[in-house]
């Protein structure tokens, strides 16, 4: 019997089985990674990436070139060697590189193609990957190649540990002995694995399990240490008013020498030095670490500016906001550690001078903004050179300080009510939880101008995206503080250049601009052989410490083998040296806004 076809559903009903022709490939596949190694000693990975149901006539794998919170470009694809490609028979199929870090598989529409490949490891940072006879850590976009359009695809990644190896942390849900699901790549790429024999504590924090994975000795108390963590999570918790992971783990590394951390979406690598918890200094800055890599689970994993995600991995992602992201970021970290009680208020006025003094005497901060700075971190932050300080500023160090200016901008406007928390708060529920997205520069100006209650567009011409230097004290005296330059006053003068004593050279490694020696001609690498006729070798500094505005030194150099002299003009040294002083009579205003600042009980 015929029937009549009802035209606009048969059309509507084309049109839906054509998209699913367009978009089943990459939901209907299986994806599998297999992690091995068999001969840690070698510092070799073997990857097999295993996609079934795709039935394409080719598959690009493609290597990421960089690892999100690390912003340069690190060619992961130079550590893969040994590709091969087969199908479901095991029969080889044919490959070749396309670009410089993808391989194309002819795959012919077989229904299992199988990319194996090799990652030498032998870089031990928070953003590598790294495998020896102790252990072996992955950063996943260091390890795991993706099929290209198939990022959104959920997996299954198995780890087989050397025999002598017996645990594996990491954030990746288990479902199995050593096995773990991901529901796309960039969860499986934002997951690093800790896989060898090292040490497990768990704690709670707002109910949450979290593990701290410690690798390595150190003279650390684990009970002592575990609960300063927990107080440290907390008091992060409270500023943000709820954790949005159901477990956290902390991976941990001990070195002889480290430091830093990496932030992910429900987990952290920190490295530090193994002997660094005897000090009460290395201590807490440990606990700072702890505190800075957690706050990202909020600031950058989820709060955002809007270039940081969704990921390109195959170029550079820019955005002027990393000052917002790294350096309010780096305003909490020691706030969290004072108020979680474990650094005296003191100490940590010293902390906030320090970051205040080292911002105002970087040469770079009255060349460079710090909205420019975030922008060039691919070129400039991760690539230094001996010019660097002269040239650039850092958007860790003056993102902080500016975090504090707005603070203090937002707790004097409102009488102690508000805060930057608030401002954090209010971008955290408006653009991860309600719209789902990042923010642009215009949309963080605006959330601090609404807390604050006025319009701030002169701070952020003059101080964000201009090298103006701030009054410091108008900002701070709302908290009852002033802060000394204790250097006001004296009569010091700068000698302006950094050696290094090496096979009985003394050797400049860098020239501070505006000092006595930048202005006289000194050059990096040049060898300074006597200073007014006598030889120096160690003893430099007996010779241009404590000089005086006026004096003149006579120095012999080498440069490039050839003798020369330079008459050295010593110039007034105009660094500063801040420190915190309490007003005598504070306000009730200046002494509420101090405690509630620093969760202070007294004035």
């Amino acid at each position: 019997m015929f029937h009549k076809i009802n035209q606009p559903k048969f059309y509507l009903l084309i049109f839906l089985l054509s998209l699913v022709s367009i978009v089943s490939p990459a939901f209907a596949a299986e994806l599998r990674y297999t992690l091995e190694m068999p001969e840690p000693h070698t510092h070799y990975f073997k990857v097999t990436a295993e996609l079934e149901g795709a039935k394409k006539k080719y598959i690009d794998f493609t290597m990421p070139v960089w690892a999100p919170g690390s912003y340069l470009i690190r060619e992961f694809a130079k550590n893969v060697d040994s590709f091969v490609a087969t199908d479901g028979s095991g029969k080889t199929l044919r490959s070749e590189k396309i670009d410089k870090n993808t391989w194309r598989v002819y795959s012919n529409r077989a229904s299992k193609v199988q990319a194996k490949y090799n990652v030498y490891a032998f870089e031990l940072s928070v953003r590598t990957s790294f495998l020896d006879a102790a252990h072996g850590y992955v950063n996943g976009t260091s390890m795991f190649m993706y099929p290209e359009g198939y990022e959104k695809q959920a997996g299954t990644l198995i780890v087989k540990p050397h025999k002598s190896f017996s645990k594996v942390s990491t954030g990746l849900k288990s479902t199995g002995k050593f096995t773990y699901t991901f529901p796309n790549y960039d969860i499986l790429g934002d997951s690093p694995l800790e896989i060898g024999n090292h040490e497990i504590y768990t704690f709670e924090a707002a109910g949450v399990p979290h593990e701290v994975a410690m690798f390595g000795e150190g003279n650390y108390n684990p009970e002592r240490l575990i609960a300063d963590m927990k107080r440290v999570t907390e008091e992060a918790i409270a500023i943000m008013g709820e954790l949005p992971v159901d477990r956290y783990v902390f991976i941990v590394h001990n070195l002889q020498r480290g430091g830093g951390g990496l932030e992910h979406l429900n987990s952290t690598t920190l490295q530090t030095s193994r002997f660094n918890y005897g000090t009460e200094s290395g201590y807490t800055g440990f606990l700072s670490l702890v505190a800075h890599e957690y706050f990202h689970l909020w600031n950058v994993k989820r709060l955002r500016p809007a270039p940081l995600g969704p990921f390109n991995y195959n170029e550079e992602n820019y955005t002027k906001l990393l000052w917002v992201s790294e350096g309010i970021t780096s305003y909490y970290d020691d706030l969290i550690v004072r108020r979680a009680g474990l650094t005296p208020e003191q100490r940590y006025l010293d902390v906030v001078a320090g970051s205040i003094n080292s911002v105002e005497n970087t040469p770079g901060n009255a060349v460079q903004p710090v909205s420019e700075s975030s922008f060039d971190a691919w070129i400039k932050y991760y690539r230094q050179n001996e010019n660097s300080s002269n040239a650039e500023v850092s958007y860790y160090t003056k993102g902080g300080v500016l975090g504090h200016l707005l603070n203090m901008e937002i707790m004097k406007s409102s009488n102690g009510s508000k805060s930057l928390d608030d401002v954090m708060r209010n971008l955290y529920k408006r653009y991860y939880k309600q719209l789902n997205r990042g923010f642009t520069e215009e949309e963080f100006q605006e959330a601090v101008e609404q807390v604050a209650g006025h319009k701030m567009d002169a701070f952020f011409r003059d101080y964000v995206n201009g090298t103006k230097s701030p009054d410091y004290n108008a900002y701070f005296n709302a908290a009852g503080l002033r802060l000394v330059n204790l250097n006001e006053g004296a009569e010091m003068g700068s000698w302006g250049a950094t050696t290094s004593f090496s096979d009985g050279r003394v050797m400049v490694s860098a020239v501070s601009k505006g000092s006595s020696a930048y202005e006289a001609g000194l050059n990096v690498k040049d060898e300074i052989v006597a200073v007014n006729g006598y030889r120096v070798a160690n003893d430099l500094d007996r010779y241009v410490n404590g000089l005086q505005p006026g004096e003149e030194l006579d120095v012999l150099i080498a440069r490039d083998g050839i003798l020369q002299n330079l008459s050295v003009k010593i110039l007034k040294d105009t660094r500063t040296r801040y420190k915190f002083e309490k007003l005598p009579n504070p306000t009730a205003e200046q002494v509420k806004i101090y405690n509630t600042w620093l969760k202070a009980t007294n004035s």
